[in-house]
């Protein structure tokens, strides 16, 4: 049996100087499905996802609009926090970068760094990006460009303090290759390691002339590195330099779900920062891939950028989350399509599920009076219904410890496709044409509400509105037990009365 525990899973938090896209959506979906399935398990859960609002590009836009860099914050946080809230993201904290307790956990990590030994005074000089708050070397950006975000880099030149990142490569490298510090996927973990084996340098931890950021407590007159600041959210959201007996009981993180293009912040920078703090590394970092927009690099000045909202518009929360899980690999990269998602709609949702559990539902309205029947027959075809059932439960529960949510779908709807070729292979239409027949139709009436029954429990990560809409018309609450207990087959009740029936995914203009 599967023990319970505590799981802590962190999103990156967002630069907060444009509104959300799908990409941020894709990252803040695939973190709550984690979290709610983990909930469903029986785990006790912490979703921390939050905003980072310091950087230079704020102080910049805030100067352009004659506003402080604070009153431009205050100004765009509703647009992340309404569109979480629309999508249904559970978060259980939300940490912004401006917050006080988040600043008092960032300067106490650095002194601890500090303390330790690993910061030394040196002249910095090089190539830097304002857009990711990143150092370029001339071998990294020959053409002086931004390998991101193809802007001129700037020529920074200041006397800066530094972290002895050197002083912990072969240790990360170790605890990478012994897996005690997990990197997913195996390719993102190959691009660490070969970073590692080709040598790291040392990183400036502070900057002059930036005023909108946490001041250095060792350092008058600097501000500490935004990376740095950005990191240490993890901690700092659970009680780092605050409360301590919150952050012991969650800290370390289970897993970070951040993007494949900040890697090496999060599996070198990020772990050795902690490990020269005193501070225990997180158990994984998984890498989600890229999602484009018909088939194109989302920009915003090629107009390319789909924001949740332009979805929403036509189609519902659960719609959208189901498509890019399904759709998008989450290890991968992925393409969002307006063809792609009405093509999810009519297909997977309307005429698999939607279908499967209308015309279950309807038939027992019919043929028993809106009861659920007592199933007492065993024909073959029931015995391989129920095989079908384990074997995706099975498969669906492996995936989703692995994150692997495009697959642990793909299970879940094979079984759908199964339990709709039973209706066509039973007929219960033909069987109550006979009385003789009754018992039979009894049990494939029984068996199928079951099936929806299941499904109801195993979409509820990925749909929780629907699976509570579905849970609804079933006439079972939707106050779900643990998942080990939720799964097993024969838990619906003879005699329960199904709710009202109406379509789940109404056909479209």
């Amino acid at each position: 049996m599967r023990t319970l525990m505590k799981f802590l899973v962190t999103t990156a938090i967002d630069y907060i100087n444009a509104s959300p896209h799908l990409g941020h959506a894709l990252e803040k979906i695939g973190a709550d499905v984690c979290a709610r399935y983990r909930r469903l398990c029986g785990d006790e859960v912490f979703f921390l996802t939050g905003t980072d609002e310091h950087s230079l590009n704020v102080q910049r836009q805030a100067e352009k609009e004659g506003i402080t860099p604070r009153e431009y914050c205050e100004r765009m946080i509703p647009s992340f926090t309404d569109a979480w809230a629309k999508l249904g993201i559970s978060y259980d904290g939300f940490v912004r970068t401006t917050d006080s307790q988040h600043e008092a956990g960032v300067k106490q990590l650095f002194q601890r760094i500090a303390a330790a030994g690993y910061l030394y005074e040196g002249d910095y000089e090089g190539l830097y990006c304002p857009s990711c708050e990143n150092y370029y070397t001339e071998k990294d950006a020959p053409n002086l460009q931004c390998p991101l975000h193809r802007r001129t880099l700037e020529r920074v030149r200041e006397k800066n303090l530094f972290f002895k990142l050197t002083a912990f490569q072969e240790r990360l490298q170790k605890l990478i290759e012994t897996r005690e510090f997990r990197i997913e996927p195996v390719i993102r973990r190959n691009e660490i390691l070969g970073l590692l084996r080709e040598g790291l340098q040392d990183v400036s931890f502070t900057r002059a002339n930036v005023n909108w950021g946490v001041p250095c407590p060792v350092k008058p007159n600097q501000t500490i590195w935004i990376w740095f600041d950005a990191l240490a959210n993890y901690i700092t959201g659970v009680g780092y330099g605050a409360d301590e007996a919150k952050f012991r009981h969650w800290w370390p993180a289970d897993v970070h779900i951040i993007g494949k293009d900040i890697t090496r912040f999060h599996c070198v920078i990020w772990p050795a920062m902690l490990l020269a703090g005193g501070v225990p590394i997180p158990k994984m970092v998984f890498a989600h891939g890229f999602i484009s927009a018909e088939g194109e690099k989302m920009s915003k000045t090629r107009g390319t950028v789909i924001e949740p909202q332009q979805v929403l518009e036509k189609y519902s929360a659960d719609v959208l989350r189901y498509y890019l899980l399904r759709e998008v690999p989450f290890n991968g990269d992925g393409d969002f399509s307006w063809a792609r998602l009405e093509h999810r709609y009519n297909a997977d949702l309307a005429n698999d599920l939607g279908n499967l559990v209308n015309r279950t539902l309807a038939m027992i309205g019919r043929y028993r009076n809106g009861r659920v029947p007592n199933s007492g027959d065993n024909d073959p075809l029931d015995s391989d219904l129920r095989t079908s059932a384990e074997k995706a439960v099975a498969a669906y529960r492996e995936r989703m410890d692995e994150l692997d949510f495009n697959t642990a779908l793909t299970e879940l709807w094979q079984f759908i496709a199964r339990a709709n070729r039973y209706v066509e292979q039973c007929a219960p239409w033909a069987l109550a044409k006979s009385p003789d027949k009754a018992a039979r139709l009894d049990a494939v009436l029984c068996n199928l509400a079951e099936s929806v029954r299941l499904i109801s429990v195993l979409v509820t990560p990925f749909m929780p509105t629907l699976a509570e809409q579905i849970r609804a018309q079933l006439g079972v609450g939707n106050k779900l037990g643990v998942l080990a207990d939720e799964i097993r087959w024969g838990r619906l009740a003879p005699g329960t009365e199904i709710g009202r029936v109406a379509p789940l995914f109404p056909k479209r203009a």
